[in-house]
């Protein structure tokens, strides 16, 4: 079995910085054909979006076309309740409190706080091995498209193992949604996608390059990973799809529950009623239809693995002045929250002929396990030195009995705009404990009973608490989590 040793150079110098073994496991590949790879990463995503997780007003019979013949996953995670973290998680394998990027880059980090906020990298390190590189030193064409937001230029895709970049850069968000995706305030300069329309859709535009490069690679195996900007702020979607779920607003009789939660100095909508984020999903959809379809027409759908998640929770909980696009109803909170509407995502693994249709797993997952999975199916071992978070979920595609983790974590050391404070979480079996840096408080949650997290249960079950806190802030330590300082200019209000 050939080994392949690969070098990746980060300066003019050719200064040696990485050594990875890599070697392809051939009876699995004699049987996989060498799989090619979608991965699809929308942006704000959260868990009851779709359908096949409980929505009633937005419709996404594309996407559950894609559970339908694959597995969904109820329990799985983002690493961390804003963008940039999870993003450099999937593509590493780790945890983003190893990488030390915690926050969405480059951050808020205020002066006004009781706390101040770590100062962690604004770009995904160079010396890092990501996805993209493993796959390209093994044959794979490798192209991205959609929202980087892991660094300026020089650590955009292309230098980090895509041969190909469209839509990849600095910025977390377009100016606008419709060609030439700007505005009058400011300009959106993006590599691959001048020459658009007038008019023109972002996320079809990005569908289309994709498919173009499914075409031209479709005889040789490929990775394709798809970063949606939608459903990301600013909120806009297509005239036509606004009407449609106006109609279907004013036709609809919605329960009456109170609209808005409170939630410390935030609110948290409690109901998926806005007709423009209902469109931009719908794009979303569409888009996953389109490239279901060009694999089905080039008869490929068999060797393919799509994957289908979230960065991190919807856009719900806000300043009580603000209102979010969405709610994540019966989760608690939302984006930058580690509440589970912060973090709990949708997440889809498809495999035709390989994963049994229509499955539902709900073990715990993260965002970390995506990097060891795909190169587990693909049939790549890597020997390496870098550490490595997350666990291959082949046990759990292939519905085995051996998958065992002791616990989940995230760590955010920094305050967001939602009006959440510093705090770090740990999931363990059905209990989860979440941390507040500022004072040390702890809550604790049974999930399989309260999965709105409303019962604190740290009284009734100390030593429940306290085992939890141990794991916690071990694996703090283990990794070498950075904490937020306090202000000596702080005063209380």
């Amino acid at each position: 079995m050939k080994t392949i040793k690969l070098y990746f150079i980060t300066s003019i110098l050719s200064i040696t910085i990485a050594q990875v073994g890599c070697k392809l496991n051939t009876e699995q590949i004699q049987q996989s054909s060498t799989p090619n790879v979608i991965f699809l990463l929308v942006d704000d995503l959260g868990w009851t979006d779709l359908s096949c997780y409980g929505s009633s007003f937005y419709e996404t019979p594309n996407i559950d076309r894609l559970a339908q013949q694959g597995m969904r996953f109820t329990n799985a995670y983002a690493s961390c309740p804003v963008c940039s973290p999870t993003r450099a998680s999937i593509l590493t394998g780790k945890y983003p409190a190893r990488l030390n990027i915690t926050d969405w880059i480059p951050g808020q980090d205020p002066k006004n706080k009781k706390l101040l906020g770590t100062q962690d990298h604004h770009e995904l390190p160079l010396e890092e091995i990501t996805l993209a590189e493993i796959f390209k030193s093994m044959g794979y064409a490798t192209a991205f498209f959609g929202k980087w937001h892991l660094g300026e230029q020089g650590y955009y895709p292309e230098d980090q193992g895509f041969d190909i970049n469209k839509g990849g850069h600095w910025a977390g968000q377009p100016a606008s949604y419709f060609y030439p995706y700007k505005n009058d305030r400011k300009r959106w300069d993006v590599p691959g996608l001048e020459g658009g329309e007038e008019g023109e859709y972002l996320t079809d535009r990005l569908t289309q390059e994709s498919i173009q490069f499914i075409e031209t690679n479709r005889d040789k195996p490929f990775l394709l990973y798809l970063a949606y900007y939608n459903v990301h702020t600013p909120i806009q979607a297509k005239e036509a799809y606004i009407e449609k779920y106006k109609t279907k607003l004013s036709s609809t009789t919605m329960p009456k529950v109170n609209d808005r939660e409170e939630l410390y100095e935030s609110k948290s909508k409690m109901m998926q009623d806005n007709p423009t984020y209902a469109g931009m999903v719908q794009s979303v959809d569409e888009s996953v239809g389109d490239l279901l379809d060009k694999l089905d027409a080039l008869g490929i759908a068999e060797n393919t693995i799509v994957v289908f998640t979230s960065d991190n929770g919807g856009l719900t909980t806000l300043p009580k002045k603000r209102t979010g696009p969405t709610s994540v109803a019966p989760l608690r909170a939302g984006k930058g929250w580690l509440y589970e509407g912060g973090i709990r995502v949708p997440t889809i693994i498809n495999w035709p002929g390989e994963i049994r249709q229509n499955s539902i797993c709900t073990e715990p997952i993260i965002s970390t396990d995506f990097y060891p999975t795909l190169l587990d199916l693909a049939g790549i071992e890597v020997q390496n030195d870098q550490p490595l978070d997350g666990k291959s979920l082949k046990p759990l595609l292939k519905e085995e009995d051996h998958f065992e983790r002791i616990a989940l974590y995230w760590h955010y050391p920094h305050y967001h705009g939602s009006n959440n404070r510093p705090s770090a979480a740990i999931r363990a079996d059905n209990y989860k404990l979440v941390e507040w840096m500022e004072d040390g408080s702890t809550e604790l949650y049974n999930l399989s009973k309260d999965i709105s997290e409303q019962i604190n249960l740290v009284q009734e079950m100390p030593e429940k608490r306290d085992e939890m806190k141990k794991l916690l802030h071990n694996w703090q330590q283990e990794i070498g989590a950075l904490f937020p300082k306090s202000n000596p200019t702080y005063t209380e209000k």
